[in-house]
């Protein structure tokens, strides 16, 4: 396993910053400090990445590239917000960030953008990929040429990624499971509605809320997974059917996009506030909603970080070598209510 700056750092009892500016010759380091730490450094076997020194030293700009998909939805609107300010930023380190945006999930669409930044020589790749083996197989293909993948809010676990930054969405699954089973009765109906089933985020999810609602709660019906495809027209009409075909339905949970839809429907049947839901972000649209008692309770996923943090992933080990400490960077699960707005 390769040695880290944090390893070293916390041999020498300096900050990580300090062995950052100790082996980079960065200054503000004393002379005893700086030989320490590169003392240290040598006997573990440390060695920055070479192909981020030799970019510094040449002074070649360095290009990352990002690929957000679901782009026009509310949350998505907030990665990308998180990614254009991570691009200012590094923008004046000599790092420039190509975005390039997705109105849905499709592969065939995704594959030209890739083949896009591929011919533009990007150093870097973060994205939310479809999950498609065409997908996997282009990301391998990127990794075995050197260039680092770094996936965000959507996972492909099975490809040779760097990491990924998201939220543990399994563990999402199961609290918001509780939080229902907690909020309805022990013989209710509960339906699901989540954006797109070939999401891996949206999908774990889903199975791990059915799979811990039954456990907790088996008197609980939960009805069939339905797709909205993040369209609010979409999520509309699955809520009219699913109140016309079920009269007595105690909760929905909104596993993705599509929150506005189910709460206009459920404001037409007079059935806000009766049906539970539970929905994902917290977005002015969602905050509203729960401000009129639409939404009993939103679970948040730093949606801004995710944006953000993978371009400063690759940052780190693209120029110094710093690989991130996990495989998977998990940002949080805030719980929101009407009360704690």
């Amino acid at each position: 396993m390769a040695v880290t700056l944090k390893q070293i750092a916390e041999i020498a009892g300096v900050s990580r910053g300090t062995v950052d500016r100790a082996l980079h010759d960065r200054g503000r380091v004393s002379p005893e400090v700086a030989e320490r730490v590169r003392r240290i450094a040598e006997e573990l076997g440390y060695h920055p990445n070479a192909v981020g020194q030799a970019l510094a030293r040449s002074r070649k700009q360095i290009k990352i590239g990002i690929i957000v998909q679901s782009a026009e939805t509310p949350t998505m609107k907030i990665v990308v917000e998180g990614a254009e300010q991570a691009a200012r930023a590094l923008q004046k380190e000599g790092v420039e960030v190509v975005i390039r945006t997705m109105e849905s999930v499709d592969a065939i669409q995704e594959m030209l953008h890739l083949d896009e930044l591929m011919e533009m020589g990007i150093h870097g790749l973060a994205i939310t990929p479809a999950d498609d083996a065409i997908i996997c197989e282009k990301l391998n293909e990127i990794a075995d040429q050197g260039i680092p993948v770094v996936t965000f809010n959507a996972d492909l676990p099975q490809s040779r990624r760097m990491c990924f930054v998201g939220q543990d969405n399994a563990r999402a699954g199961r609290t918001a499971a509780g939080l229902m089973a907690l909020m309805v009765a022990q013989d209710g109906k509960v339906a699901t509605i989540t954006g797109h089933l070939r999401n891996d985020g949206h999908r774990m999810r889903c199975t791990s809320f059915s799979e811990e609602l039954r456990c907790i709660a088996p008197g609980i019906m939960t009805l069939p997974i339905q797709p909205c495809f993040d369209r609010d027209d979409c999520a509309y009409e699955l809520t009219q059917h699913l109140l016309a075909e079920h009269p007595d339905l105690a909760g929905i949970y909104v596993a993705a996009n599509g929150q506005h839809g189910v709460c206009e429907a459920l404001r037409e049947a007079g059935r806000d506030g009766k049906v539970r839901v539970i929905a994902y972000d917290v977005t002015p649209q969602n905050i509203d909603e729960m401000r009129q008692g639409t939404i009993s309770i939103l679970i948040d996923q730093t949606a801004r970080e995710q944006g953000s943090r993978p371009l400063m992933l690759l940052r780190d080990f693209i120029l110094y070598g710093r690989r991130p400490e996990h495989s998977f960077c998990y940002t949080g699960i805030t719980l929101k209510t009407r009360y704690n707005l």
